[in-house]
């Protein structure tokens, strides 16, 4: 059990990634991954990558081991004590920090890595480094479909030892390769508006009526400018038997192409896994009851394939021992809300804490 280990001293040794002898930690050798901040510039999406990732990134680690049950004819889970890497996978920095960012990267890209920094003295991973996928390739897989973990993989163009690496692979391709076209569209609708954005709608516009005297353009302009500067001091207009006031019916709603972004969000919210409700998109007869049930949908629908993803490669032979598992605590997730409330305890007067 991870309360009973010994930590080895040494770290191990990870080949240099650039000239200057950096290793995974620096972050000034990082790169982002192609195409993650074009996509999050899209509403629809940051508000589903930020559900997903931060539903995932704050639930607890926990490991047990299974027992079979003759009476009920079914395993049950004993709970053992937490490796120290459960709580925090990287020592500088939080877990949820590593969590979300490996989240985000199986929901993008359909797969992240983790470099071995620290193991026990049994051979375990004690420690561990998020790689950020944009500065990872792998030669023997070219992508965009992962057919198993890869075992030719680069860190800034050196090779790293792929036995210290730990690969998520996502039980669903990256949404930026199937779902390029949907954020093509998106984005091109939101530009399209943009540009109409400041477009100046006319109110409504004067004519001369047929067989009425022949105006100049000065004196079209100089009778618009003078009816457009009464109706700022008066809303009644009075004219002539010359002409005719015609009200403009352009709707403003049309060049902001609210009908087609809002059938774009909805393509985006099925390319991302997430119902279209939890995303601010109406959907006729699709609501939820109460705030246990959207959590309910949110990870049925959208969170948990990252979920076994992540459960079950940290799982493997090469992160714990036979026997041993790794679980994300959904059921506290989803029934948080309903979870007494811890009780205060009163200071005692006279006694120091």
């Amino acid at each position: 059990m991870g309360l009973f280990r010994s930590k080895s001293d040494e770290s191990i040794p990870i080949r240099a990634a650039t000239g200057y002898g950096r290793v995974p930690g620096s972050v000034s050798v990082y790169s982002s991954g192609v195409g993650s901040a074009r996509a999050l510039s899209i509403p629809t999406v940051a508000r589903a990558v930020g559900l997903i990732t931060s539903t995932i990134a704050g639930l607890e680690l926990r490991t047990y081991s299974l027992n079979w049950d003759p009476e009920l004819e079914e395993y049950s889970r004993i709970y053992q004590p937490n490796e120290s890497w459960m709580e925090r996978p990287t020592p500088n920095t939080t877990r949820q920090f590593v969590i979300a960012s490996t989240v985000r990267e199986l929901m993008f890209y359909g797969r992240s890595y983790w470099y071995t920094t620290g193991r026990y003295r049994t051979g375990y991973p004690s420690s561990f480094q998020w790689l950020p996928y944009g500065s990872i390739s792998t030669p023997d897989q070219s992508g965009p479909e992962w057919f198993g973990p890869s075992s030719d993989i680069l860190f800034n163009g050196q090779e790293i030892d792929p036995a210290n690496v730990v690969q998520f692979l996502s039980p669903i391709p990256g949404m930026l390769d199937y779902g390029q076209r949907a954020i093509d569209i998106a984005i091109a609708l939101d530009n399209a508006a943009k540009r109409f954005s400041t477009v100046d709608i006319p109110a409504g516009y004067l004519q001369v009526k047929p067989g009425g005297e022949a105006l100049s353009p000065s004196e079209l302009e100089e009778i618009a400018s003078g009816w457009a500067a009464a109706r700022r001091e008066n809303s009644v207009g009075i004219l002539n038997e010359l002409l005719e006031y015609h009200s403009s019916n352009v709707d403003p709603s049309t060049l902001q192409l609210a009908e087609a972004r809002n059938h774009a969000a909805l393509e985006l919210a099925r390319v991302m896994q997430v119902p279209p409700w939890l995303v601010g998109l109406a959907v006729g007869g699709m609501t939820y009851d109460n705030s246990q049930s959207s959590r309910k949908d949110l990870y049925l629908f959208g969170a948990k394939p990252f979920v076994d993803a992540i459960e079950q490669t940290l799982s493997g032979p090469d992160v714990l021992p036979r026997g041993r598992y790794v679980e994300l605590d959904v059921v506290r997730y989803i029934y948080e809300a309903e979870l007494p409330a811890p009780v205060p305890v009163e200071p005692t007067i006279g006694v120091n804490p």
